[in-house]
């Protein structure tokens, strides 16, 4: 699992995003659509419209990073908020979410639901 600083930021895009994007399609995500600068050292997280699929931007100061999961089998819960582009979270939601642990029920989704 992955581990940040707690102060970094996350931001999570609420809608699909094409996940053929790779650095220049993600960044320009983040900086016309999140409407965030890539440049502050956030994590912008994107998923795929069945949630199964996601990609993360990173900018570290030397460059960026793109990192991708797709599950195997299941879909990641997607929180929704009132902002209909992006959401904040924190590093540890972050990593739960990852992790395939619904951030609503606190626990890992049963074998059948995923």
């Amino acid at each position: 699992m992955f581990s940040f600083p707690n102060q970094t930021k996350v931001y999570l895009a609420v809608g699909p995003v094409d996940m053929r994007k790779s650095f220049n399609g993600l960044w320009t995500e983040a900086s016309e659509r999140l409407k965030e600068d890539p440049f502050s050292g956030a994590l912008f997280v994107f998923a795929n419209k069945r949630r199964d699929r996601i990609k993360i931007l990173y900018w570290v100061g030397s460059g960026v990073w793109v990192f991708a999961k797709r599950l195997e089998k299941g879909r990641f819960t997607w929180p929704t908020g009132s902002d209909d582009r992006k959401l904040s979270l924190t590093p540890q939601s972050l990593g739960m979410l990852l992790e395939v642990i619904d951030l609503k029920q606190g626990g890992k989704k049963a074998w059948y639901e995923r």
